[in-house]
């Protein structure tokens, strides 16, 4: 069952006394069945964490400096009664169902799943949601939340991010959202999305540092024993994953060569020729049928032998450089950290499942 923390006493947003402080703030999750669990545990432990520091600690930047303590009232609805079961097997209690939950809130955030196209047909569950969005001061999802989002008509003309398996069916399904299959996180005005699952750890950590600070953001990721506060421009590490497989035979092959071929030569006139096709129309093709130039499916290809690399083996980061085609260590850190937004040293640092190389110990005199 979900920890539903403090009294439902307080459901205003922001409810301030006579003298001006703010007494409580208000944190809704939208769940359905089929939801993925840890879309909601992860950003509802953040969110306990920062409402038990703050009654502490006090208020934060956003809601107004010095106006004190402000309890934190978090509550999970959905549109029936319970137990909602998760896509896992795991069950929650909803606190009020859609016609109970009455009133502002101060956050909004919609969890996904696989259940979420189904939730998305629930005209009254999503017109719920739209009305609560409206009143509150703001809105998230997280995963392929971001489709009962855009269903409520919350994300047309905004900049959003999704998981990355369902970054085109979301582009594809509401043509007026700009959907950027990239970053972890977006915050586009008062609308956060996430990308997939543990990022809406870092959504939610995001929006603790804007409410109360970076120090207690800091302190609540320590807590959870994090990637301490990944930006939201950090890419999702699967987006090489998400190209799309060629229909046509002489690409398919093609693609296969590069993954095999990394420290090859992979330029253009390279492919071109080993497809049979000239280079202006294998270009043209190739963006067609995979949704990426030449050189960037080349590029993220051999960032995703780099990252297996980092996470598995202790080859020291010349050796990754060379044998995923990068050349030179200073190549493999540029492109790494353009396309991953963190540095190859970092990376390893977090993520290895083998201790990187020790220096040789000088040899005895």
């Amino acid at each position: 069952m979900a920890g539903i923390v403090t009294p439902l006493s307080l459901p205003p947003n922001r409810r301030r006394a006579d003298d001006g402080r703010v007494t409580s703030r208000r944190i809704v999750f939208a769940v359905y069945p089929g939801f993925q669990i840890l879309d909601l545990t992860g950003p509802h432990e953040v969110f306990t964490n920062a409402g038990r520091l703050a009654a502490v600690a006090g208020a934060g930047t956003e809601t107004g400096a010095g106006t004190g303590a402000a309890p934190t009232v978090i509550e999970v609805v959905a549109a029936g009664p319970g137990p909602i079961e998760s896509s896992g097997g795991l069950a929650v209690a909803p606190t009020l169902t859609v016609a109970q939950a009455a009133g502002p809130v101060d956050t909004l955030v919609a969890v996904g799943g696989p259940g979420v196209q189904r939730a998305c047909r629930d005209r009254e569950f999503v017109d719920w949601f739209a009305a609560t969005a409206a009143a509150a001061r703001r809105t998230a999802s997280v995963c392929s939340g971001a489709f009962l989002l855009a269903e409520a008509g919350l994300l047309d003309g905004r900049r959003v991010v999704t998981h990355w398996s369902v970054c085109a069916l979301l582009a594809e399904r509401y043509p007026a959202v700009t959907v950027d299959p990239d970053p972890i996180f977006v915050r586009d005005g008062d609308v956060w999305t996430s990308a997939g699952v543990t990022a809406g750890i870092d959504l939610a950590l995001a929006m603790v540092e804007a409410d109360h600070g970076p120090e207690m953001a800091r302190t609540i990721a320590r807590h959870l024993v994090m990637f301490v506060q990944r930006p939201g421009g950090q890419a999702q590490f699967s987006t090489q994953l998400a190209a799309q497989r060629p229909d046509r035979s002489p690409l398919r092959e093609v693609l296969d060569w590069i993954a095999d071929h990394l420290r090859d030569d992979l330029t253009v006139p390279v492919l071109a020729a080993r497809a049979g096709m000239s280079e202006r129309n294998f270009t043209r093709v190739f963006r067609a049928e995979t949704g990426r130039t030449p050189a960037a499916y080349v590029e993220g290809a051999r960032i995703e032998a780099a990252r297996r690399l980092l996470e598995c083996t202790g080859t020291t980061l010349d050796a990754v450089a060379r044998t995923c085609g990068f050349g030179t260590v200073e190549t493999l850190h540029r492109s790494f950290k353009r396309r991953v937004r963190v540095t190859p040293g970092e990376y390893r640092r977090h993520f290895a499942t083998v201790a990187p190389p020790r220096p040789a110990a000088p040899a005895p005199r």
